[in-house]
């Protein structure tokens, strides 16, 4: 079977794993020896591209050339940065990080005689945070596969480090809530987690709230104790070289509060010297109001998860998860504010484990329903029908394959996974079709936090005598209502439904939406008088167009990526 791996595409750090033969879920190291690379990209030459920690050292340098928190701008209309005359899209930009930690990835494993010489990977499955819509997600898979690699699915970062979780030692019902801290992104999701199974409650976060943040209040208080301190009136952060300097002593300054109660920052500039001692205390205080922000966004979860029957009391444990959580306020804010167990869940590797495991299951079933599809003369499609309706399952299959008993083994002891979904998806429908004056309002079709996969059917009504054709317009947005205003959606597509001649006012139209677990929204849409139908697949209607698409791998195909 081809291997697979894991990746954690973060926001300020990426990480990738793989399951070894005992079925254990392992980080790989990069080319320089850590962990974790920097999700930094410097674009040194047209030809020659280098990502993680030189870059990172030059990000303040060279501003114009280094593109740092990709992530934020993945899947938005109309980013790109121009550089060494090309647009680079935030597809383009990711997909040299996937690039180099792939590579690197293949490059330790030939190192451990895992892999031989000539063999490669290319099979991965990616995380994103849950809140991640449509468009976010298929960028991120289009950025996969700019880097020619082959995205066998996308899932959310809570789910992956509750699926690490999950199959390490669980043996008891626990609900659980996902406390996911990163450098640049925060999430939080309620997970109903089973030995058999992990079912995601609700989930919630701001793709804007990270670590960095802190980092940024750190500088802002030097620079103001510099100029204190020295008295000069001059913008110290507007020399790159000082800049980038401090951002290093920032990073540095908050990792060692984690251990320490101070932490000594010194900054040289244009011959003044100062030095500045940040007290922990000194450090909670100027970034009290971030770690609120957190807070608020896990009340207003908790107030979805009630709905759902959950109160904050059934929360067995708090997982904090990203390098982030390591910073003591935040265990000691989070148990004060949900009275429960508070465990620093494996921060940095977490979601790439479980994002491997995830993997892993995916490859094994995939080629038994392959294997299965050419001894059986069936299609791969029907088998899996069958496996949908019950009629077979994996094991079955399995041993009549004659696949290895230990892997059996290990398939049936693989668990369920139930996702949900971070937006509502719906379509601009008039709030009384039958009124003189009509209302336009957002009729969500499937609910935020509904359970994936999820399909709703509506009837709704055509609005003028003879009507020619219906617009769907789809739209997906945060509100948890059934109705909302249109203003509140993003609109990702649209379907046209033509009608019959001389159709009555009023008659009715049948709409179906449907979302599939990696957030791939079908539409139906019938006219029910003459069975009149269309159907329309929403990926997104912001990622890289294909011309594009083409050039961003023309480009990643003739550059050296370090």
């Amino acid at each position: 079977m081809n291997k697979v791996l894991g990746i954690d595409l973060g926001t300020t750090y990426s990480c990738v794993s793989y399951v070894d033969e005992s079925g254990k879920p392992i980080v790989l190291k990069n080319s320089e020896g850590e962990l974790t690379t920097p999700s930094v990209v410097f674009f040194e030459s047209p030809g020659n591209v280098v990502v993680g920690t030189p870059a990172k050292e030059s990000s303040k340098i060279y501003p114009d050339e280094v593109v740092s928190f990709v992530k934020r701008s993945i899947g938005q209309p109309g980013i790109s940065w121009h550089i060494h005359g090309a647009n680079r899209t935030p597809e383009e930009v990711s997909s040299y990080i996937l690039k180099k930690i792939v590579a690197d990835a293949v490059s330790a494993l030939r190192a451990e005689n895992k892999l031989a010489p000539d063999e490669t990977i290319t099979d991965v499955v990616i995380t994103c945070p849950a809140y991640f819509g449509i468009g976010e997600r298929e960028s991120t898979k289009r950025a996969g596969e700019i880097a020619g690699l082959n995205v066998l699915n996308i899932i959310n970062e809570p789910t992956a480090a509750a699926i690490t979780y999950g199959v390490e030692g669980m043996s008891e019902n626990k609900v659980v809530m996902v406390y996911d801290l990163g450098g640049g992104t925060f999430d939080v999701t309620m997970i109903d987690i089973q030995p058999d199974a992990i079912k995601v409650i609700c989930t919630g976060g701001d793709h804007a709230l990270g670590g960095k943040l802190w980092d940024d209040r750190v500088i802002e208080y030097v620079a103001e104790e510099f100029a204190r301190q020295t008295g000069s009136s001059e913008d110290i952060l507007s020399d790159p070289e000082t800049l980038q300097e401090l951002s290093i002593s920032a990073e540095r300054a908050k990792k060692m509060l984690t251990a320490r109660e101070k932490a000594p920052i010194s900054i040289n500039f244009k011959g003044e010297r100062a030095r500045v001692e940040l007290t922990r205390d000194q450090f909670n205080t100027l970034t009290a109001d971030l770690l609120e922000r957190t807070i608020l966004l896990t009340q207003e979860m908790l107030e979805e998860a009630l709905k759902k029957g959950y109160a904050k009391n059934r929360i067995a444990e708090v997982l904090l998860v990203g390098g982030s959580t390591r910073m003591p306020q935040i265990s000691e804010r989070v148990s004060q504010a949900l009275s429960a167990p508070v465990k620093i869940y494996d921060p940095d590797e977490a979601v790439a484990k479980g994002a491997a495991l995830f993997a892993e299951r995916q490859n094994f079933f995939g080629e038994i329903i392959e294997k299965s599809a050419a001894e059986s003369g069936k299609t791969q499609e029907a088998i899996r029908d069958e496996i949908a309706r019950g009629d077979t399952d994996i094991q079955t299959l399995a041993e009549e394959l004659d696949i290895d008993e230990a892997r059996v083994e290990a398939a049936s002891a693989d668990i369920d996974i139930v996702n949900v979904t971070s937006r509502s998806f719906g379509t601009i429908a008039f709030e009384d079709a039958k009124a003189e004056e009509k209302t336009e309002v957002l009729y969500n079709m499937i609910i935020k936090n509904t359970e994936l996969p999820a399909s709703e059917v509506r009837q709704f009504y055509t609005v003028v005598e003879a009507q020619k054709q219906v617009t769907i317009r789809v739209l997906e947005s945060l509100s948890g209502e059934r109705h909302a205003a249109p203003e509140e959606g993003t609109e990702i597509g649209e379907a046209v439904l033509d009608l019959p001649e001389g159709l009555p006012k009023g008659s009715p139209l049948e709409i179906e939406f449907k979302l599939n677990e990696s957030g791939l929204l079908e539409l139906r849409a019938a006219e029910l008088a003459q069975n009149r139908e269309v159907s329309a697949r929403f990926e997104t209607v912001d990622a890289i167009s294909q011309a594009d698409f083409v050039e961003a791998r023309r480009r990643l195909d003739e550059s050296m990526v370090f």
